[in-house]
């Protein structure tokens, strides 16, 4: 039985086509009761990410079709079960992976989609390492496999990822040159990481003064030309971890183009005989194949680094917060690309 039978009215953002960050709607509707295996989560803290950015000018490389609600993950409290749940579940805070769906003040999620969220974590931090803090591990960790003593390179070191992958290297004792903007430069260097000015033109010959003999990883979310810059960065052993396209995210055309030129390039680095590797971190890779490992891997990973925070061994990177009704606001300061870590949408009023 449900905990509830009230039924929730929910408040949602709606992205109904291609439309600027203004175009965005607020709507309202009934929540059904939740079915077997579902609760209701009630939203305390969601965020803004680069795909949301994407799937307005419907460039995100799988995103459904217009009109829905965006929202990548999500962090919130139960408040009702559907059958075959544990009703002991109900007050309690979690983190949820969802793709799309978390911009509304309420959401209808499987239970076995749901991690815990320490106690001493509140929701906005929480929600900072979400996706971030999951992509960031498993690259570091799972994908990259850099150890303590070795040197990195992170594009964009203040944003919602590159942050958090800064800080994982670093808790792990490995060396960081982070890219970014010179106004950010303070902040990357208070996570531990060598800035480098992403608009110098020389920026590659400058990360290459700093690591003369080549360095273990590099994480390239920009893809384009400059990826072929980032994979002359690596040593012998080295890994190129590839994990977006933001350099064509402006381009007219099909959004899968350019990321399928990327497999096609990896493939062919990949073949040579110099120890190198490349890899495209895809966050769903595997969910397919077998939904069971793909959601326990995640768990396991999103566990670890909520420790993480806990500890204060990780600090997330909060650059702004916004109540839900002003997710337009919160996206056009997300693409002005002025902030430094994750935007946080609560409820609010």
């Amino acid at each position: 039985m449900s905990s509830s039978t009230v039924t929730s009215v929910v408040t949602e953002i709606v992205l109904p086509g291609k439309v600027e960050p203004d175009g965005l709607e607020l709507r309202t509707r009934a929540l059904p009761t939740p079915a077997g295996g579902q609760v209701v989560l009630r939203m305390d803290a969601t965020g803004v990410s680069f795909a949301e950015q994407q799937m307005r000018r419907g460039k995100y490389y799988d995103q459904p079709p217009f009109p829905f609600v965006p929202g990548y993950d999500v962090v919130g409290t139960v408040t009702a079960v559907g059958p075959e749940v544990d009703a002991a579940l109900t007050g309690r805070r979690f983190a949820a992976v969802t793709k799309t769906g978390a911009w509304a003040s309420h959401l209808l999620l499987d239970a076995g989609d749901l991690t815990p969220v320490p106690d001493e974590v509140d929701a906005s931090a929480a929600e900072t390492v979400v996706v971030n803090g999951v992509t960031a591990w498993q690259m570091l960790h799972r994908v990259a496999g850099v150890r303590a003593g070795g040197t990195v390179v992170v594009l964009g070191a203040n944003g919602g990822v590159g942050s958090t992958l800064v800080q994982l290297a670093r808790h792990a004792g490995i060396t960081v040159i982070g890219t970014a903007s010179e106004r950010h430069h303070a902040a990357v260097r208070a996570l531990g990481a060598t800035p480098v000015d992403h608009r110098d033109p020389d920026m590659y010959g400058r990360i290459r003064e700093l690591a003369p003999d080549g360095v273990d990883a590099v994480f390239d979310h920009v893809g384009g030309a400059g990826v072929e810059q980032s994979w002359q960065l690596l040593r012998r052993g080295g890994t190129l971890v590839s994990y977006g396209s933001a350099a064509t995210k402006d381009e007219e055309g099909s959004s899968q183009l350019p990321v399928l030129k990327l497999f096609g390039r990896i493939a062919a680095w990949n073949s040579l005989p110099n120890g190198r590797s490349a890899h495209f971190y895809n966050f769903w890779a595997g969910k397919r194949r077998c939904r069971a490992s793909w959601q326990r891997r995640l768990g396991e990973d999103l566990s670890q680094v909520l420790r993480l925070v806990a500890r204060g061994a990780l600090t997330p990177q909060i650059a702004a917060t916004f109540p839900l009704a002003d997710a337009a606001a919160a996206l056009t300061l997300a693409e002005s690309r002025t902030v430094a870590g994750k935007i946080i949408l609560v409820p609010g009023s």
